[in-house]
Order: C-alpha cells, then sequence, then structure tokens
C-alpha cells in the first residue's frame, strides 16, 4: 500500500538530520519551472497571492530567489524531516531507525504544491506554496491544473512497483484533490478520525491531524502492508468503529484525549 500525506507550513532546517540517506525527488524539473516564475513575482505580490503577512511574503520571496540545484545535504533536507506541524508531530520521523526510513521510503508520500510528490527521504529547499493557491502559471490558472495527470501517474508506477492496488488517504482534501481518483489503479482508503467532546464524537482538526501522522508511523513501524491490519490501529486511545464505517471511509473514535 501507499500512505499519503500533506506537507507542512512550518520547517525545520535547522535540526541536523539523523539520517546520512537522501534521495532526488523526480519531479525537480517542474520544480524549476515553478520557481522560475515564483521568482518574477515581488514580496507585496507573494502576500497577495498567499494571503499572508508582508514579513511572510519576504521570506518567502528571498526562499524563491535562493532556490538552486543541484539539491545536497548543505543546502537542503529530506522532506519527512524538514516539515514540522501535526501531521509530522503524530509521525516523529525523528525516531524511525534505518528499517523504519527504508519501509518509509517505499510506502509513503507526501503530496507538494511545489514538489508534485515527495518520498520521505527526497531533499527539499525550504519553501511555502499550498497546493490549493491560485497561482496562475503556464501551464494552467492554478497548482491543480499545473500538476494535472502528473501526480496521479506517479502513484500508478509506483504501486505497480510495490504490487499493490490501495491507497491509504492521510492527507487533507487539498492536497489529496491534486490526484485523479478516477485515472488511479487502487481501492482508496480515508480514515476519519473522531474525538468524543460536548457528549457526541467529532472530527477535531488539531487532534485529527496529529492521528494522522499517528498512523503512517503505526503502518511504518508495524510494516503493514495489508488494510485489514489498520482496523487494530490503537495508538493515544483511538479505535476502529465498525458501526460508523463505511467501504472506504473507517472510523476511528477516541473517547478521550491522551
Amino acid at each position: 500500500m501507499l500512505l499519503l500525506i500533506s506537507p507542512a507550513k512550518t520547517l525545520d532546517f535547522e535540526t541536523p538530520s539523523h539520517t546520512e540517506k537522501f534521495t532526488q525527488g523526480d519531479f525537480l524539473g517542474r520544480s524549476q519551472t515553478l520557481i522560475s516564475q515564483l521568482q518574477a513575482l515581488s514580496p507585496d505580490d507573494i502576500s497577495n497571492l498567499m494571503k499572508i503577512s508582508p514579513k511572510l511574503g519576504e521570506l518567502n520571496h528571498q526562499r524563491f530567489m535562493n532556490w538552486s540545484q543541484p539539491f545536497t545535504k548543505k543546502n537542503s533536507k529530506a522532506a519527512v524531516l524538514a516539515f514540522r506541524g501535526d501531521v509530522y508531530t503524530g509521525l516523529n520521523a525523528d525516531s524511525f531507525n534505518d528499517d523504519d526510513f527504508a519501509f518509509a521510503q517505499q510506502h509513503l508520500r507526501i503530496l507538494s504544491g511545489l514538489y508534485g510528490l515527495l518520498r520521505p527521504l527526497d531533499l527539499i529547499q525550504a519553501y511555502r506554496l499550498e497546493m490549493g493557491t491560485r497561482f496562475a502559471n503556464k501551464d494552467g490558472k492554478n497548482l491543480y491544473e499545473f500538476w494535472d495527470t502528473s501526480i496521479t501517474k506517479a502513484l500508478n508506477k509506483q504501486l505497480s512497483q510495490i504490487h499493490s492496488q490501495v491507497v491509504i488517504n492521510l492527507a487533507s482534501n487539498e492536497y489529496f484533490s491534486a490526484v485523479k481518483t478516477k485515472a488511479l489503479n487502487a481501492d482508496i482508503i480515508t480514515p476519519i478520525f473522531k474525538d468524543y467532546k460536548n457528549d457526541k464524537y467529532k472530527i477535531i482538526s488539531f487532534y485529527a491531524k496529529k492521528a494522522r501522522g499517528l498512523m503512517a508511523a503505526y503502518i511504518i513501524q508495524n510494516r503493514i502492508t495489508e488494510v485489514e491490519q489498520l482496523k487494530a490501529f490503537d495508538r493515544e486511545g483511538y479505535y476502529y468503529s465498525a458501526e460508523q464505517s463505511t467501504a472506504r471511509e473507517w472510523v476511528f473514535l477516541r473517547d478521550a484525549p491522551v
């Protein structure tokens, strides 16, 4: 199976990586195409485009201007260790050993507005470009049109390589919308995480995001390759609810946050 997660706005390029292994992304040529167009924007243009503060507009302008190839360990960092945020708190890739990284490299993919599709150890440089950004470019009016079928074709190729027809969707709707589901050669399972609050179970964004990372780590560290094994997921108090689940949306409940 392949696991899909979203990237994060928060980045960490200061903490040293605890693995010397790294790979290069498959879409760096396409990333360069985007960067060349983004470099034509002023800091104010970036602030308006992304609806961020002038300070963040200036920061990301500098990131785009400094982006350069080749990617090395000196100017880049493995994606799964560079991204921070709720999902990555749950994933806790800083705790991975070599075997965990090897399994993750085969089975975990990160969707990205700039890099398209990343393996965990693919090097990235600092950036901010959310998939939903309405950045008009030479290939379309937004990033979904820019990436078009590229991400889906890459996923189909990678599914074939691991002899699987299952995708576990742990990404947000914004990022998973970049996948052409009708053209994807896989059954898609989307886990839903709900916490008990005010006398009912509901999706609480912070907890749900962290739970996506927890499930990804559970799959990686337990070397899970059969989808039915996911129903045993029990980290931090979650448990599978057959009653609330459907064939394609598997619901996990928690009675009280840990």
